[in-house]
């Protein structure tokens, strides 16, 4: 066993290629897994085409789980055969962050597979390497066991889940509150709409672009849901005002809390204005549009804004607690499966939007 597969990224390529490469070394507090499912994530191959997966040469995604191969000599808390998942995101495990339950917001936090925020743990360069490859290796501390109920399909996507978590930890949402979810047809969208039972959400507003796919998602949870889309709105709804009409026909009241995963929201920001007084506006789409509301609003409102970005180490362990009693259910999430040889179609699959993929996995 000295080769394998991999779906690797390459300086000055937009597109990534599956190549053998060595088996990665184990040193003595490294784990080697055998990678058994690997998660596709659209924002992996948005950043490989810009140029900001760094360095390259890489294997790609930072969504993994599998069967342990074998372990380094200073390795006590896992052995092989153990079925686990990898936590992609390194960070220094010692600064203000990492001891109070953020280490997502690390100074060096890093992901495996994916992308740097900035400085990088001096770890990194060793442990960029994501997991799309029939083998992986990574620190003792960023393996996970699976509960025994938890398939590796699920045990990959986790990292979606325990995004979930984070923002809807971030919104602060009252008891029996009524939540919004921009997006709520994408992969974050659909798990947030799993979660929000753990919540307290006694009501979620679901807002997107199709009425047909909101309405297939609103089948996800025995919350009760009212639908917001763009298309029974008009060509000019960004112009007419029609969503925040919309917005107050179906919560008169308020929202008391509006998640935005829309990487390019455009004119969604309007829906802010339907947030109910101490309201929290969380986004963690990243798009470039700016958030439009002038101060004297929010003042007088007294809004709370927030971004954010990945999840901490506890959000996980959360979501596999979850899992492990039977609570939660991901499985039915995973829409398009695809053995690592058929990687690249699985990718142009899921990149184009053609049909509806909520989450895609990969089987070396």
């Amino acid at each position: 066993m000295t080769k394998m597969l991999a779906y690797r990224g390459f300086e000055g390529e937009p597109e990534p290629r599956l190549v053998e490469v060595d088996v990665p070394e184990v040193g003595d507090g490294d784990v080697l897994v055998r990678i058994k499912s690997a998660g596709l994530t659209y924002g992996t191959f948005t950043l490989q085409k810009a140029g900001l997966l760094k360095p390259l040469p890489m294997t790609l995604g930072h969504e993994g789980a599998g069967v342990i191969e074998a372990v380094g000599r200073n390795v006590s808390r896992v052995k092989p055969g153990d079925r686990v998942r990898i936590h992609p995101t390194l960070t220094c495990g010692e600064c203000r962050h990492c001891r109070t339950d953020r280490d997502h917001m690390c100074w060096g936090s890093a992901m495996m597979g994916f992308v740097s925020f900035g400085a990088t743990v001096p770890e990194y360069p060793h442990y960029h390497d994501g997991f799309m490859a029939e083998y992986a290796v990574a620190p003792e501390r960023q393996i996970d066991l699976l509960p025994d109920n938890v398939g590796f399909d699920a045990g990959a996507k986790l990292h979606y889940a325990g995004n979930a978590v984070r923002t809807l930890r971030v919104a602060e949402l009252p008891h029996g509150g009524v939540l919004a979810i921009l997006g709520a047809t994408g992969s974050m969208g659909v798990v947030t709409i799993k979660l929000a039972q753990f919540f307290g959400v006694s009501r979620l507003v679901l807002v997107g672009r199709s009425t047909e796919r909101l309405e297939e998602v609103a089948k996800l949870t025995s919350i009760p849901c009212d639908i917001v889309s763009t298309d029974t709105m008009g060509e000019n709804w960004a112009e007419t005002g029609a969503l925040p009409r919309r917005m107050t026909e179906v919560a008169p009241d308020g929202v008391d809390a509006i998640i935005d995963y829309l990487p390019e929201g455009g004119a969604m920001w309007q829906a802010v204005s339907g947030l109910a007084t101490g309201g929290t506006f969380v986004n963690m789409g990243g798009g470039p549009q700016p958030f439009a509301f002038p101060m004297r609003a929010m003042v007088g409102k007294c809004w709370k804004v927030a971004g954010t970005r990945n999840h901490s180490r506890l959000d996980a362990r959360e979501v596999l607690r979850l899992l492990g009693l039977g609570s939660l259910e991901i499985d039915d999430l995973i829409t398009h499966r695809a053995p690592l040889a058929d990687v690249d179609a699985a990718v142009a699959k899921m990149t184009s939007r053609d049909e509806r993929v909520w989450m895609s996995v990969v089987h070396p």
